[in-house]
């Protein structure tokens, strides 16, 4: 832009590049997805190369869980601390690295730990994203483009469970985990070149230190409640997806086809993340989002697992499961921008509802494994685990509701 343009146009085109830059930072995300979902299509090679138990192969997928369950709140503080896009340009380095590790290694032990510093990688990645964004573009386009961060998980699953499956029956998972490694190294070098550096610390601005921003963060019952529903929303969709190809088995669904259907099932997700985008730009308040997505898996689940429906009907519920279960996430993630308690406190809050998250991702399968065992192995009765998460979620979100209603517009909190 030559120095003679008129302010409005230079404004314009400096917007433009904050979208592009924000929109570029979504398929960062889809990156980091990639690294989390690869292990599922991977995982009969990698159980017949290391003789893996059934115990074992669960730790291999849970572990990458382990970051965010401990380290998200952290790693946030760190994020304040050293930048938010340095951060993000840490966490790429770290994966890029782990994954061309893990290919190289030749025991089942090493591969687990490079699992578990995959789980850091996707933390630093994916934790400073948001604040990043929120950073980058005009209040008056964040929600649309949360909508778009808010698909980024079953996207990246979509397209390593299709890609990821395809590049297995060619060769072996080392492949995989080095293209992956390869992928990674150009989204930093893009990340380094079109997202804006982090803006020099203001010496007028106080510093807080990080113990004041956990005791302010934490401080805040709305934080606490938009973690809690997100950990309730996360645990039975990685339930239900997770489980799907083995329900699918049971039903003699053979392993690709069930790959595909579950690939569709978790890639509808993404709609109603974008279809949240837009009707909280239109105005529709934050918390009749989580309880029309909360309450729609109820009954979705209901249909799928305990109404005996033909498999024609319960694929369908399924996938409504998902796909208007898509409204929580990317709602949650606007609320945690406009609930934190400060500007100061943005990352640790995402950082806190990220160990929500996890923590949902890590027990949600086991209680949904238990209570089909003490079903005698029925799958009929997985419903009632989902249920119990998402109606405890419903009454978090009517919380944020009657908490907010009074003094908010829009999104369930104050405009940004």
């Amino acid at each position: 832009m030559p120095p003679h343009a008129d302010p409005e146009s230079r404004t314009a085109v400096e917007t433009h590049a904050a979208v592009r830059a924000a929109l570029f930072l979504v398929l960062v995300g889809m990156c980091a997805a990639l690294h989390i979902w690869k292990v599922p299509p991977a995982l009969p090679q990698l159980q017949a190369e290391f003789h893996l138990s059934l115990v074992e192969s669960g730790f291999l997928l849970s572990a990458v869980q382990l970051g965010g369950l401990i380290l998200g709140l952290p790693i946030a503080l760190v994020a304040e601390r050293i930048g938010l896009r340095r951060c993000v340009l840490i966490g790429l380095a770290i994966l890029a690295a782990t994954s061309m590790l893990g290919a190289l290694l030749d025991a089942s032990l090493l591969v687990l730990l490079c699992r578990a510093a995959e789980g850091l990688g996707v933390l630093m990645v994916a934790m400073p994203i948001p604040s990043l964004i929120r950073r980058l573009v005009p209040p008056d386009r964040l929600s649309r483009i949360m909508g778009f961060w808010g698909s980024y998980m079953p996207l990246g699953t979509v397209v390593i469970l299709l890609t990821g499956s395809w590049v297995l029956s060619l060769s072996s998972w080392q492949l995989l985990w080095s293209l992956l490694a390869a992928l990674t190294l150009c989204c930093l070098l893009l990340t380094a070149r079109l997202v804006p550096p982090d803006p020099a610390a203001n010496p007028d601005q106080p510093r807080h230190s990080p113990m004041q921003l956990v005791r302010t963060t934490l401080g805040s019952l709305n934080v606490w409640l938009v973690a809690l529903i997100f950990g309730l929303y996360a645990g039975q969709w990685i339930a239900v997806i997770g489980f799907l190809p083995t329900i699918y088995a049971a039903q003699g669904v053979g392993g690709t086809t069930a790959g595909l259907l579950t690939a569709i099932v978790a890639g509808v997700n993404a709609i109603g993340n974008l279809s949240a985008g837009r009707l909280l730009h239109r105005g529709v308040p934050g918390w009749q989002l989580l309880v029309a997505g909360l309450a729609t898996m109820i009954l979705c689940a209901w249909a799928a697992f305990g109404a005996g429906l033909p498999a024609s009907g319960q694929f369908v519920a399924v996938l409504m499961f998902s796909m208007v279960g898509g409204l929580v996430p990317a709602t949650l993630f606007v609320l945690g921008l406009t609930l934190a308690p400060s500007p100061q406190t943005t990352a640790p809050t995402i950082g806190w509802m990220q160990q929500g998250s996890s923590l949902g991702q890590f027990v949600g399968p086991p209680v949904v494994a238990w209570v089909v065992n003490r079903a005698g192995g029925d799958w009929q009765w997985t419903w009632t685990a989902t249920g119990a998460f998402a109606a405890t979620g419903i009454v978090l979100a009517v919380l944020i509701g009657l908490r907010t209603r009074p003094r908010t517009n829009g999104a369930g909190a104050k405009r940004p």
